[in-house]
């Protein structure tokens, strides 16, 4: 167990004295030092600094009531507080304007200075934009990037279950403490990331899903990241808050195009019209990052669908343009499995999308 007197519960209480925010708190540290040295600051230079309300409140000491749940919390040793005077704060947020100055950590600690993309996406996402985040970040994970994402319904989960599949592993920035799961349908999913990837927050323990919260935790998950790409996002999306902020941040932007008619694509290409770089597979990526892969890429296709079930795919499509229901009738497959087959055949370059989300072979139209 933690002792009250550890470091890092003074740094968490400080941070749970109210109206200190990020801003305040980083002044705090320039002007004295760390958390032990503000608590033993005069009065008088706290107030020039922080104000007489938060001065107030550190001369009154710790504040006590932190001090039982969070230490419990530490207790499990997949949990920890990172702060900014620790070797292992992300390097990549220390580049962005307003770094947090803690963050509460589930799981794998080493991957907060992976190497690392975002992949954003809507929370209503359609069959293909789930089979392209995950076959996305699947790739990209076993390229050697850590996929980081906001653990949402739709395209986050997706991107989540990809760079977990992937060597790479994968980030969750959560807009709630992290000894809650927001949204609960996401539990598995959590506890998986927690056992195999990385969960991180700057919110304190107990912080329910306040709708304030996930644009605010949207700057950290480009901010982790060399880029950001969105796969699907309607034209007022939290992605494209995302986006912006990557773009704002010196980060790459990354979209991928999709129907002209569908509401979810209209975002992403909206994108594209402001400058983002419009990507048909992984290596577009890669290539825009001049990303050296630990392995070759190809490797790591090869394993995405048995080659067996795309050839009955490919059998089942014949070289007539159809449509996933009804290659789904056909193959006796489910819509999902055709997508994600559909999608890998597009990435080999055997098929092509056509207009109406209608498919076809390519290999006789060379």
């Amino acid at each position: 167990m933690v002792a009250p007197g550890d470091d890092v519960i003074l740094w968490v209480g400080l941070s749970l004295i109210p109206g200190l925010g990020g801003e305040t708190y980083r002044k705090l540290l320039r002007s004295f030092g760390e958390p032990k040295d503000i608590y033993a600051a005069p009065y008088a230079a706290l107030s020039d600094v922080a104000g007489k309300k938060i001065a107030d409140h550190i001369q009154r000491g710790l504040h006590q009531d932190c001090v039982s749940p969070l230490a419990a919390w530490l207790g499990d040793p997949q949990n920890h507080v990172v702060t900014l005077a620790d070797a292992d704060y992300p390097q990549a947020l220390l580049q962005i304007p307003d770094p947090p100055p803690l963050l509460y950590v589930k799981g794998r600690r080493e991957l907060l200075n992976q190497p690392a993309l975002a992949v954003v996406g809507s929370r209503n996402a359609t069959p293909q934009g789930l089979a392209n985040a995950e076959s996305f970040s699947r790739n990209l994970s076993d390229s050697g990037l850590c996929i980081v994402s906001g653990m949402a319904l739709g395209i986050d989960a997706a991107a989540h279950r990809g760079g977990l599949d992937g060597a790479a592993s994968s980030i969750a920035v959560v807009g709630t403490g992290l000894d809650i799961v927001y949204p609960s349908r996401n539990h598995a999913l959590a506890h998986e990331l927690a056992q195999h990837g990385t969960l991180i927050s700057e919110f304190p323990l107990g912080t329910q899903g306040i709708a304030h919260n996930f644009p605010r935790r949207n700057r950290i998950i480009c901010g982790l990241a060399l880029g950001c790409l969105v796969v699907e996002a309607a034209i007022r999306s939290g992605s494209l808050i995302t986006a912006r902020l990557a773009a704002e941040q010196g980060r790459e932007v990354f979209a991928i195009p999709g129907s002209i008619h569908s509401p979810v694509s209209k975002g992403c290409h909206a994108l594209i019209k402001q400058g983002a770089k419009l990507v048909e597979c992984a290596n577009d990526i890669l290539d825009e990052l001049k990303w050296v892969s630990p392995q070759p890429l190809a490797a790591a296709n090869a394993g995405l669908a048995p080659k067996n079930g795309s050839q009955s795919l490919l059998d089942a499509l014949g070289f007539d343009p159809a449509g996933i229901d009804e290659l789904a009738t056909r193959s006796g497959l489910t819509s999902d499995t055709v997508c994600a087959m559909l999608l890998q055949l597009e990435l080999e370059g055997q098929i092509a999308c056509l207009p109406g989300g209608l498919y076809q072979q390519i290999t006789q139209l060379r």
